[in-house]
């Protein structure tokens, strides 16, 4: 007899809805935004690393209110949680991101949209209530990428994140085994293109939807001509943060592309203190990678980051339950990260600092 289906009031952790998201998509779907690159080492450590750093807790602290408001580059979040950019929501429900931004608005979780969306940029931030940001893949044209930039603006996102850590794609073993490929019905409207993927032809390292001679000059002129914050995604050598410091950005993304392209770097919790100690307060930090739980937000803000992203338990809480599995995963996160700071003592986010953290070098 076939397990019966789990109802939302079943999920009770991120981790249930990545059990349960294989049977609600196809094989390629799930390969797609399940996959890593090569052996997996560095996906895995991403949510690793995360569980070995400690907590310290703090007793007989009024924590009878706490508010998981804050503030990211001059913007209001309800809670330092957004939903990282992910391509092709349609893989996972009829509604993409559509659904996507609905669950976003019932949980007050803001929404960074993927230039590879299967929806407008102007539809999803015309329904959204909370902050929404732009993922750009700078294009070989600059024409359009320009005209991409001034589209994002007109509508409404508030940010415009850069992903520079992709001139090529990883060796995707996943999507290769099972022969990914866009439905025919798919478009990428922020693109103005058809169904073109994002996967080079068999062998080739480049792909058309990339580029690889993007560079630090192509960086300066659209920070020359972004009339909104513009933040890199995909930084994790303390050496770039430095660059990025003098280039003119907002903001820097610690990133791995949730270790999808290159494996064997180390995973964002190992990256984002030695990224925070060269950036010293110069720029926002946000940081996405392997962030499963409530605790695992909370050390990431107590390592220098602002905010976190989420991308793959969205993923798989919108295959299982679209707009309100969307909202349930939040729900789930934040409900966690108040259960965190009030054990920790914190009543604010502003006062999550690295005395949360447990201090394994001294001892009295």
């Amino acid at each position: 007899m076939a397990a019966e289906k789990p109802t939302l009031e079943n999920i009770i952790s991120l981790a249930d809805f990545e059990a349960q998201a294989e049977s609600c998509m196809s094989a390629m779907a799930f390969a797609y935004v399940a996959g890593g690159a090569a052996d997996e080492l560095t996906m895995r450590a991403n949510c690793e690393d995360w569980k070995r750093i400690l907590l310290a807790p703090r007793i007989l602290v009024d924590v009878s209110e706490i508010s998981l408001r804050t503030e990211v580059l001059g913007q209001q979040l309800e809670m330092p949680i957004m939903l990282a950019p992910a391509a092709f929501h349609r893989l996972c429900c009829p509604d993409g991101e559509m659904a996507t931004v609905a669950g976003a608005n019932q949980a007050g979780g803001g929404l960074i949209l993927s230039s590879f969306s299967t929806v407008a940029v102007e539809e999803v931030t015309a329904s959204a209530k909370h902050p929404v940001w732009f993922q750009l893949y700078f294009q070989k044209d600059k024409p359009l990428t320009q005209e991409m930039v001034r589209r994002a603006e007109a509508a409404g996102c508030k940010a415009l994140c850069i992903t520079v850590d992709t001139p090529v794609l990883g060796a995707r073993h996943r999507e290769s085994r099972t022969q990914f490929a866009l439905p025919a019905d798919f478009k990428l409207p922020n693109l103005k293109l058809g169904p073109v993927s994002h996967r080079p032809v068999r062998s080739a390292v480049y792909s058309e939807l990339l580029n690889p001679a993007l560079s630090w000059k192509d960086i300066e002129w659209l920070c020359s001509m972004a009339k909104v914050p513009v933040l890199l995604k995909g930084v994790m050598n303390p050496q770039d943060a430095l660059l990025a410091v003098k280039t003119g950005v907002s903001g820097i993304i610690v990133s791995n592309h949730g270790a999808r392209n290159l494996d064997t770097l180390p995973s964002t919790a190992e990256a984002l203190p030695r990224v925070a100690e060269k950036v010293n307060g110069k720029l926002a930090i946000l940081v996405d990678g392997g962030i499963r739980r409530g605790t695992d937000v909370l050390k990431a803000l107590a390592l220098g980051a602002k905010a976190v992203l989420i991308g793959r338990p969205y993923l798989y809480a919108l295959a299982f339950a679209g707009a309100a599995g969307v909202a349930r995963m939040l729900e789930l996160l934040s409900t966690e990260l108040i259960m965190a700071m009030a054990l920790t003592g914190r009543t604010a986010i502003d006062q999550i600092d690295r005395s949360v953290l447990w201090d394994t070098a001294s001892h009295v």
